[in-house]
């Protein structure tokens, strides 16, 4: 069948079409994303603004007539870290289904880590043994880890890259001391819930997904994307610890010739680099392996798994 996976994050909606069924890895069939930045189009109480509730309906409509164009038979909508935790998501889930007809979904942050964490799952399969899962948003940091498809413990932090870029570096290039307390800050928010995983012994396998970590690794020399989603990325924590202090003197012109970085994340790339480099020396990870599926392929095998059980004959 194909589907339609509305994706609603801090950083941007994207609309991808595949063809799935089940049994097999969903294909591609088209995709349309738009940079929306939820996260920033927040007032000083933490509402989404007129501006950003907006700019989402109209990417809803839109996203609704290419999904039908395409031919999808279902669509998949759902919002993330952004929307949860407006202070206004009622008023912006009404807007949106008003006014485009989408009916939007919100993920709880423990849904957001656990789908991810089956996508990932499916993806290295069972030779991966217990695995842990590291996926920094642009809302939020989201944290899994088990050796089954349901992850044994799953939980979500408020440092993704585009909440922590706003939070401390809306008036420029922080300061030494600046850069040394949100480092002090992350490492401390991290590590207070840090148990929930460490309990369950050293993982056998540990990988970090989206688009925050797929650029950080391309920065640290890994593969380019045009090189195909099976050649093997990773990123390594003594690579990543020697790029922070360049990262942070450059200005954004020089953060948007890096390879991998988009000019529209270039605010984003030291925040983002901060909170890995902290998953990865509090959980002691010399290496993450870059994962290419990540929430949406963990929302369509969801629900791929849920037709089979209905369709299975009795």
């Amino acid at each position: 069948m194909r589907l339609g996976v509305l994706d609603i994050g801090s950083n941007t909606g994207h609309l991808l079409v595949v063809d799935a069924h089940g049994g097999a890895a969903p294909l591609p069939a088209s995709s349309h994303k738009q940079p929306l930045r939820l996260a920033e189009h927040l007032d000083e109480e933490g509402a989404v603004t007129a501006e950003g509730i907006d700019a989402l309906t109209d990417f809803c409509a839109s996203a609704t007539r290419i999904a039908e164009d395409k031919g999808c038979e279902e669509m998949l909508a759902f919002a993330t870290s952004a929307v949860r935790d407006s202070v206004n998501a009622d008023e912006v889930l009404a807007h949106v289904e008003e006014h485009s007809g989408v009916r939007l979904g919100v993920l709880s942050g423990e849904d957001e880590a656990r789908l991810t964490f089956l996508a990932v799952r499916r993806w290295f399969g069972w030779s991966a043994g217990r695995l842990a899962v590291f996926d920094i948003g642009g809302g939020s940091l989201e944290i899994a880890g088990g050796s089954d498809e349901a992850p044994d413990v799953a939980w979500s932090l408020p440092l993704g890259a585009a909440r922590v870029a706003r939070a401390w570096f809306g008036g420029g290039r922080p300061s030494d001391e600046e850069v040394r307390e949100l480092r002090k800050q992350v490492r401390a928010e991290i590590a207070r819930d840090a148990g929930h995983l460490l309990r369950g012994g050293s993982p056998d396998r540990a990988a970090a997904t989206s688009k925050t970590f797929r650029s950080l690794a391309r920065i640290c020399g890994a593969a380019p994307s045009g090189d195909g989603q099976l050649v093997p990325r990773s990123i390594e924590l003594q690579a990543l610890s020697s790029w922070i202090p360049k990262l942070v003197d450059m200005s954004p012109a020089e953060l948007a010739d890096l390879p991998g970085v988009s000019p529209s994340r270039t605010h984003q790339i030291v925040p983002g680099a901060i909170v890995a480099e902290a998953c990865m020396d509090i959980f002691d990870l010399t290496a993450l392996e870059v994962c290419p599926w990540a929430l949406r392929e963990g929302v369509i095998l969801e629900r791929l798994d849920q037709i089979s059980i209905v369709t299975r004959p009795r």
